[in-house]
């Protein structure tokens, strides 16, 4: 469970920007869509080489300038 407290002169804006960044951080949401479908380990392998081609990529393209 996720949770803030909120003192008594707290803008109420300023306590959602916290609870939003403190649930973003829980991983909550990525957890449940994690769990929405299934994927099959085959894919997720596929699926994790691409991401690493991409992040080295990325990678190598900073290192260049």
């Amino acid at each position: 469970m996720v949770g803030i407290n909120i003192s008594e002169n707290e803008n109420i804006d300023r306590a959602l920007k916290r609870f939003k960044k403190k649930y973003e951080r829980s991983g909550v949401l990525k957890e449940y869509k994690k769990r929405t479908f299934y994927l099959k380990p085959s894919i997720e392998k596929r699926m994790e080489k691409i991401k690493a081609k991409r992040r080295a990529y990325k990678e190598n393209l900073k290192n260049r300038n």
